[in-house]
């Protein structure tokens, strides 16, 4: 288990980080999402005891991260901006990696390799950027260590890479206990990975729930009523929990927090012409969560 707590971290004038807490449970993906700019960089390097905070601690199975070889060999940071040896192959970069991680798997990354098309002898600076990235998402997972830091990692991936990787993540987690932590801008890139997510903006933490009980909790229904005056009612008198309302055409839409049965039985009170309880998506749920607390996602985030 990952612990951040208090985390801050100034560059000169520049606070990248105001004091963070959050907790990484183990062998769940955890999505770190923000813009350009909010500070998901800078936390997966303190994560990565790649730099040193300024303020705060962050433990790594009850240890501190920086300057801890020992804990180090049990993360690999996926940088964002990628780096391999000059005129290096992947032959080359997999040595190195076996010097650094003690559970580094060979024949499991060639394997890969194989599987992706990339050829181990191949200069990695003739590759494209997609393959770089494919490389790098291989290497860090044939490490075998127990946490994988991952910078906008599907970024420069094509749809069919996307899946394969996703699909790669999942097999370690459920294979090995792998955490993945994913930083990403793209609220629907994270949609089906996700296990828990937390929204950084301008240094700090907002918003960090887990993405199933944020499901159960939030819902959207969709009515049409013989009288729409009857929405009046609903929205003040009813005492239904609603987050967000929107009319299109005749259909009602709305956002409402509390159980699934109950909201079901009140608004049927009401002998709506249809009702129906559809699933929101990971975009809708930040949305409804965010605005109540003042903070306007799509201004964010998408």
């Amino acid at each position: 288990m990952i612990e951040i707590k208090g985390i801050k971290k100034r560059f000169g004038d520049i606070e990248a980080l105001g004091g963070i807490d959050a907790s990484i449970e183990d062998a769940k993906v955890f999505g770190l999402i923000g813009t350009n700019g909010a500070g998901k960089s800078t936390l997966l390097k303190l994560l990565s005891g790649i730099i040193r905070p300024d303020a705060g601690e962050i433990l790594v199975d009850e240890r501190s991260v920086y300057e801890n070889t020992a804990v180090k060999e049990e993360i690999l940071y996926i940088s964002d901006e990628l780096y391999f040896f000059m005129n290096a192959s992947p032959k080359d970069m997999i040595e190195f990696y076996v010097n650094l991680y003690p559970k580094f798997d060979k024949t499991f990354c060639k394997k890969l390799l194989s599987g992706f098309g990339l050829d181990e002898n191949r200069r990695i600076s003739t590759y494209s950027k997609g393959m770089k990235k494919q490389l790098s998402v291989i290497l860090g997972l044939s490490a075998g260590t127990k946490y994988l830091l991952c910078d906008e990692t599907f970024d420069g991936l094509d749809p069919v890479m996307r899946q394969t990787v996703k699909s790669l993540f999942a097999e370690a987690i459920l294979e090995r206990g792998l955490t993945p932590v994913i930083a990403s801008h793209n609220l629907r890139e994270m949609e089906d990975i996700c296990d828990h997510a937390g929204l950084l903006h301008q240094g700090g933490i907002i918003f960090s729930r887990d993405i199933d009980d944020m499901k159960l909790s939030l819902h959207k229904l969709q009515c049409v009523f013989k009288d729409d005056n009857i929405t009046d009612d609903i929205l003040k008198k009813d005492g239904l929990d609603i987050v967000l309302h929107k009319k299109t055409g005749s259909i009602h839409t709305f956002t409402v927090r509390g159980g699934r049965d109950e909201i079901i039985n009140r608004i049927s009170t009401y002998n709506p012409i249809f009702q129906e309880i559809i699933p929101l998506s990971l975009e809708e749920i930040f949305i409804s969560e965010t605005e109540v607390q003042g903070y306007d996602i799509k201004a964010l985030v998408l």
